[in-house]
Order: C-alpha cells, then sequence, then structure tokens
C-alpha cells in the first residue's frame, strides 16, 4: 500500500508489521522535521506573596485610556516594583512605561491579569504627592496624566542612580535661628504677622507687593532676594521644606545666593532645565531623597518632591517663562496653588507689581495683601523725572533721538546711582 508524505516522498510497508521504507523523499522530510522548532514552555508565573497587584499609570497619551492598569507582581520584582518605581508592561501587543502608583491585596478587574514585564529601576522617583499634584494638574487643564508625569519627573540615568549616594536616614535640615528676625519684612504691613505664621507651622497665603531699591542692610541691588531669604528661614525654622519657583536663572542666582548668606553655604539646592540631563536628574534625586529641603528654581521645577513642604514662593508670576509650552500648558501659578492647598503649605505670590490674577485671589479671600504704605513706595522708589525742552516742549529732536536734556538728567543721576533709559524703539540711545 503506498502513501504520500511530504513533497513527493513516499513511505511504504513491506508486508511486515511495523516495517518502515524510506522511498525517494525521506531525507527532505528529516531536514524539515530537524528545522521545526518546538514550542517554548514558559514556566508558571509565581505572583508576589503581599500585595501581589500593581496600579501602574501608563505613559500613553490617548485621553480614552487616561486612567491606571493593573497587573500582576512576579514575585522576583516584589522588592523592586514599589509605589514610584519606574516598570516596563505589555500593553496593546507592545512594550510601554509607566510608574507603580500604589501595591494593592486585589483587583476590581474581573478578567485575567498580565504581570509586569521588569521593573526598569526600582527607585522611587515618583512620591505620591507629585503623582497627585499631575493628576490635579491634568484636570485642570484638560491634559492627561502622562504628559504631565513628563513635565513632572525627569527623564532616568541609570549612571547618575548607581553614583549617587544612598537615601539618608535623616534629611539634611538647614539649621536657622530658632527666633527668626523679620527684618526687612517690618517695612510691609502684615509682613512681621506673615513670618511668624509660617515659622509656627501655618499655611497663610500672601500677594506681596516688593519694595524697589536696594537692600537696606548692606546696599545690595535688588532687595527682594534678601526678603524671599528671610520667608526661607522662617520656613525653616518649622522644620519644613521650602520652594522658590523664579523666571530665569539670573534669578536663580540672586535668590540662592541671599538664602546661602541667611541659613547658611549649600542651603539651597538650584534647579534649572539649563543644568543638562545628567545633572538634572542629579539634584532631583538629591531633592527626593530628602537630602535638599530648599529649592530654588525655574519652571521646571513647581514639581520637585521637596519633603515635608512648608512654603512655596512663585516670584513674579506675570512674567511669559512660566508658561509651560508644552501640553497640557500649565501656569507655574496654577501648579504651586495647587500644591499649597493639597500639602497644605504657605503660599506667597511676589513681584515688584500685582498682576490680575493675583488680584483677583485678594478679592476672592484666598490670599491677603502684603505691601507698605504708600509714603514708604514713595520714599524708596526711584525718582521719575520728564524732562521737557523748551517753553512749549515742541522740540522736533524728540522725535528722532534722545534729547539733550534728557541726557543732562542721565549725566546727574549716574553720580548717585544707576539709571534706567527706557525708548519705545531702537535708535534713540
Amino acid at each position: 500500500m503506498w502513501t504520500t508524505a511530504g513533497s513527493g516522498g513516499r513511505v511504504w510497508w513491506d508486508g511486515g508489521v511495523g516495517e518502515e521504507r524510506a522511498g525517494p523523499g525521506s531525507d527532505q522530510l528529516a531536514l524539515l522535521r530537524s528545522t521545526v522548532r518546538t514550542a517554548r514552555v514558559r514556566p508558571p508565573l509565581v505572583v508576589a506573596t503581599e500585595r501581589p497587584v500593581a496600579r501602574v499609570a501608563l505613559d500613553v497619551q490617548l485621553a480614552h485610556l487616561d486612567r491606571p492598569f493593573d497587573y500582576l507582581v512576579p514575585q522576583a520584582s516584589a522588592d523592586q516594583a514599589v509605589p514610584g518605581a519606574r516598570v516596563k508592561v505589555r500593553f496593546a501587543g507592545r512594550d510601554v512605561g509607566g510608574f507603580v502608583l500604589e501595591r494593592l491585596a486585589g483587583s476590581e478587574h474581573p478578567g485575567r491579569l498580565a504581570p509586569l514585564r521588569r521593573v526598569v529601576s526600582a527607585e522611587p522617583v515618583l512620591s505620591p504627592e507629585v503623582a497627585a499634584l499631575a493628576r490635579a494638574v491634568a484636570d485642570r487643564y484638560a491634559g492627561t496624566l502622562a504628559d504631565v508625569l513628563r513635565l513632572a519627573v525627569p527623564p532616568r540615568h541609570a549612571r547618575v542612580e548607581v553614583e549617587s549616594p544612598a537615601r539618608s536616614a535623616e534629611p539634611m535640615t538647614p539649621s536657622p535661628s530658632p527666633h527668626p528676625q523679620a527684618g526687612s519684612w517690618g517695612a510691609y504691613a502684615q509682613g512681621p504677622e506673615l513670618l511668624a505664621a509660617i515659622a509656627d507651622g501655618g499655611a497663610p497665603h500672601a500677594v506681596w507687593t516688593a519694595l524697589p531699591g536696594p537692600e537696606p542692610r548692606t546696599g545690595v541691588w535688588p532687595r527682594w532676594p534678601r526678603d524671599l531669604a528671610l520667608a526661607v528661614q522662617a520656613c525653616a525654622a518649622s522644620n519644613r521644606g521650602a520652594l522658590v519657583v523664579v523666571a530665569d536663572g539670573r534669578d536663580v542666582d540672586l535668590v540662592a545666593d541671599a538664602v546661602d548668606t541667611v541659613l547658611g553655604p549649600g542651603s539651597a539646592l538650584r534647579l534649572t532645565a539649563d543644568l543638562g540631563p545628567a545633572e538634572r536628574y542629579r539634584r532631583w534625586l538629591a531633592v527626593r531623597r530628602g537630602s535638599a529641603r530648599v529649592v530654588i528654581g525655574t519652571r521646571a521645577a513647581a514639581f520637585a518632591p521637596v519633603h515635608d513642604l512648608g512654603l512655596v514662593v512663585l516670584w513674579d508670576d506675570g512674567d511669559d517663562l512660566h508658561k509651560e509650552p508644552r501640553a497640557p500648558y500649565p501656569h507655574v501659578r496654577d501648579v504651586l496653588l495647587l500644591r499649597s492647598h493639597a500639602e497644605r503649605a504657605a503660599a506667597i505670590l511676589g513681584g515688584l507689581a500685582v498682576t490680575a490674577e493675583a488680584v483677583d485671589l485678594v478679592r476672592q479671600g484666598w490670599a491677603r495683601p502684603v505691601a507698605a504704605t504708600r509714603t514708604t513706595v514713595r520714599r524708596l522708589a526711584p525718582l521719575v523725572h520728564a524732562p521737557v525742552t523748551g517753553s512749549d516742549g515742541a522740540d522736533p529732536a524728540w522725535l528722532g533721538r534722545l534729547p539733550s536734556g534728557a541726557l543732562e538728567v542721565v549725566r546727574a543721576g549716574l553720580r548717585s546711582g544707576p539709571v534706567l533709559v527706557q525708548v519705545p524703539r531702537g535708535g534713540y540711545v
């Protein structure tokens, strides 16, 4: 009896029981059998015995998927998949990154849960406070949690995690005076009361109109960085952390130098986006691990995970640099106000001028105004003089260049201090 096997190969039986003879195509059939891959048998999944479910925030921008998903935690990753750690999971047929939000004993999902693919890093980079803040910012600006977390947590650098010291048992806290002085805040109505409330562990809200001119004690221009340093000192007296956000790197240096002068060298940590990816992540980890309690930075520092946050300060909230250019385009003012409310921290919106948004906060009763009297402002503000050439002020030179009368005023002013010349367009000076 003939039977066909393979592609043209034949196998027949020669009347004997169980005896098989190979036909002309038996070699091809044997080769085919040797090349067939056997199915890989996966070992059975051993799930973590304690809190076997990880709730993960995925890095997915689609709005209809803007929610956490539950995954099983393998026993081999049980100690590494801590809340705040970066993980990789299988989602929609591809590997997707995410953060562990929490570990649970069970899941409400009725179906079968997939396991975590791997733990990228056991470093808990996402604190519960920052995760809640990111969710609140996403809801306020109609964005997704993934978009806000990209702004809040800098990209990982494995080398930096290895070289950085281990988490300190006790956070490093500046050593302020036990009874911080009001100093130049005495020139403001309710200024000393504001600092006293912060030092006592309270959470007052203030819209602060800073005085112009130099610092009265040292004569250093301008005076507002030292005023902010005194507010940070009051916060440190209550053993809480402080976060100050300014518009640019120049202001960061001014405030950080003032804080180091008041609290001691190395008390302020500078955190800006132009540090470079590695250095920014290194300093960000220092804040997350509790090695820095006072952070001075630009827009990127608004989400800094400061431990025991007791004070948030935004200087010059009307500056356009405080507006995030990436989706969902949050403003630092809203981020810090949400953070102040959630973490029960004091909040100060300061500047040489008050914005309409700050005035609205005062009208709503959310904040109190802190400003000097009109007499004090007139005494400290620079003198504004509008020179006029000729009896009727019709000198045609005013239309084309800086007139001689204005130059004389500039020369006279330079004898006593700096002079600001403001013109409507280039070509005057």
